[in-house]
């Protein structure tokens, strides 16, 4: 495995491997602080791809004002060992000075899918993940690039990039990986305390529970969904709930609350987010509704 910190020395060495082998090339984004998801993706890659570009960059310009840049978990050396063990072949970890020598005036922006949810909450953030992004891919220019469905939204967005931009790769989209509780792996979990991660289990309970009242017919508008889900998410006292949302996906068009989930014609996501503490975390799960539930 080699680790290479300059673009000039990354492209290089892409190319190098290209010209002796016909084999895809596979990129799996990352912040680093790597968990069984992140290993879930470098699997995948290994998987589909002859030579695996796992990148590790805290990317500043996706972070806002009062935002965890400074204090997101980072630890290279764990990082690099789950890299290897994971069959990673290269491994690109940039200064920030190597990703923005100078003040950035260009900008990749993804408009309507970023005006809700996470990006409705964090103005500028999607900005700043499709401007890195679409510089990764540039870089790299691989032929498939892996993310997880943790963050759904980041997949509706960045898959319309590519679309629009005539982008040549292809993306993959990952299953989120849980741990035996349920809670949904984040490298931000970290942060919880112990009581505030015994209550993070109210997220993974309220989508469990909102899919079987689904299926039953206990509940069957999303308006009914969405109260279920506040209600659910509220029995923890600590949870500050920033949005539970029923949506088509992966148009990101939230469902009339009269409107029957089962109508929907489409796939249908739930997506949360809620603060414990100071930890804001994202749940979600995406299905198909017709003769029960059909995840996708």
């Amino acid at each position: 495995m080699k680790v290479i910190r300059t673009i000039e020395e990354l492209r290089a060495e892409i190319r190098n491997r290209r010209s002796k082998e016909a084999s895809p090339v596979g990129l799996v984004p990352t912040m680093g602080y790597l968990h069984e998801g992140h290993a879930s993706l470098m699997q995948r890659a290994r998987e589909m791809t002859g030579t695996v570009v796992l990148s590790i960059f805290v990317n500043p310009i996706q972070f806002g004002p009062g935002e965890d840049f400074e204090t997101y978990p980072r630890d290279e050396e764990r990082d690099l060992a789950v890299a290897e063990s994971n069959g990673v072949d290269i491994v690109f970890i940039p200064d920030v000075s190597e990703m923005y020598p100078q003040p950035t005036k260009t900008k990749v922006a993804v408009s309507e899918l970023t005006s809700l949810l996470c990006g409705a909450s964090r103005p500028g953030h999607f900005d700043g993940v499709t401007t890195v992004v679409n510089k990764l891919f540039n870089i790299v220019k691989p032929d498939f690039a892996f993310f997880g469905m943790k963050d759904a939204q980041q997949v509706a967005v960045i898959e319309q990039m590519v679309r629009d931009l005539n982008i040549d790769v292809e993306i993959v989209p990952c299953p989120i990986v849980r741990e035996a509780d349920g809670l949904a792996l984040s490298s931000r979990n970290v942060y919880l305390k112990p009581e505030e991660r015994e209550q993070a289990l109210v997220l993974s309970k309220s989508l469990q529970t909102a899919l079987e009242q689904l299926e039953n017919g206990s509940v069957t508008t999303a308006g009914e969904v969405r109260t279920l889900l506040n209600n659910i998410i509220s029995e923890a006292p600590i949870a500050d709930i920033d949005y539970a949302e029923v949506l088509t996906f992966p148009e990101l068009k939230p469902i009339d609350n009269e409107t029957k989930v089962s109508d929907t014609g489409s796939a249908v996501i739930l997506a949360l987010a809620v603060r414990f503490g100071r930890t804001r975390l994202i749940d979600n799960v995406l299905f198909q509704l017709k003769e029960g539930i059909s995840h996708v």
